[in-house]
């Protein structure tokens, strides 16, 4: 079965760190970007931070730029997210995917039709 499996969401303070996961079974991730997605209460998916398949270029929003990195294992088969410096309006379910074309701007700025979704995790910042 293919499919892509979150974990480390949680509840955090303000300025605090978490780290997600994003484990793959039933294929590889080596040949898709990979990007990381948040949906807030009554608002829209967004693009967070994505990395190429290719040469680790990537591409984070200006709202989580110098606190969120994102990086991959290939051997794990796992893509991560460090999310440092915590803020509430961080506050939502984040998902990984996948894309096997698009680049990393493009996913994470226009969000296209992915191959792969996970189910999502949830992150609450709060005190």
């Amino acid at each position: 079965q293919l499919q892509l499996v979150e974990s480390g969401g949680g509840l955090v303070q303000p300025g605090g760190s978490l780290r997600l996961s994003c484990a793959a079974s039933g294929f590889t991730l080596d040949s898709y970007a990979i990007g990381w997605f948040r949906q807030a209460p009554g608002k829209e998916r967004e693009g967070v931070a994505c990395i190429s398949s290719s040469d680790g270029s990537t591409y984070y929003a200006d709202s989580v730029k110098g606190r969120f990195t994102i990086s991959r294992d290939r051997a794990k088969n796992t893509v991560y997210l460090q999310m440092n410096s915590m803020k509430p309006e961080d506050t939502a379910v984040y998902y990984c995917a996948t894309n096997p074309a698009a680049t990393v701007r493009a996913m994470c700025l226009w969000v296209p039709p992915m191959e792969h979704w996970g189910k999502g995790t949830l992150v609450t910042v709060s005190s």
